[in-house]
């Protein structure tokens, strides 16, 4: 198996093992789930808060992945292992944000469906939502590649890594709370699969210089 394909798998085990995967998720499912309590039945009312605060609480439960993404790397001397590694650094950083979505943002994106009918999402707009998430998501994640490189020699840097990332988290959040309000959704998906694919592209590049420079 390739260093990439290792990489991948260490990465889904180890977020699997620590039960990473799941503070996250509890977390999205938490926030959502009860503010129909908190803010009554009233259906207008939900469905005016319902889509940007699904799309605020996948935001936040991906940030709260990030801190230790590339801390625990630099601490354990996996990251002078990834250097030395005939494969490219941009390539495991690739691989190791393709294993947070996997472990992470896929879930969040499949939890989105019944969250956005308890914030009284119309029915019909559940799928759009639901890859609208896979794409805002897979932005998140791009982005947050950079965040968590930039402190990964940082003790509690997760207050720094928010101020990295969060105005990078806007476009996403904009575009797909226009999809859940069933706002011109189909420019809006595409819109959001561009950030997608600029931020899948450019994460890993921008993280591997900067753990380059943490690593000397």
């Amino acid at each position: 198996m390739s260093a990439l394909g290792v990489t991948f798998r260490r990465e889904i085990a180890l977020m699997w093992s620590g039960g990473g995967v799941l503070a996250p998720l509890g977390f999205f499912l938490g926030a959502t789930m009860l503010v129909p309590l908190a803010m009554g039945p009233e259906r207008a009312l939900l469905q005016s808060a319902g889509p940007p605060l699904v799309w605020i609480a996948a935001a936040l439960a991906v940030l709260a992945t990030l801190e230790r993404l590339f801390q625990a790397d630099l601490e354990d001397g996996s990251l002078d292992q990834m250097l030395l590694s005939h494969e490219s650094l941009e390539g495991l950083v690739l691989a190791k944000g393709a294993a947070l979505w996997c472990a992470v943002g896929l879930p969040l994106s499949l939890a989105a469906a019944p969250a956005a009918i308890a914030l009284q999402a119309p029915v019909a707009l559940v799928p759009a939502i639901v890859l609208s998430l896979m794409l805002g998501t897979a932005a998140f994640i791009g982005v947050g590649l950079i965040g968590a490189a930039v402190t990964a020699g940082v003790k509690r840097g997760g207050v720094l890594i928010a101020l990295i990332v969060l105005p990078f988290f806007a476009p996403p959040i904009i575009f797909g709370a226009a999809v859940a309000g069933g706002e011109q959704v189909q420019g809006a998906l595409l819109v959001l699969a561009g950030i997608a694919l600029g931020a899948a592209a450019l994460g890993p590049i921008a993280a591997a210089a900067a753990l380059r420079l943490q690593a000397e």
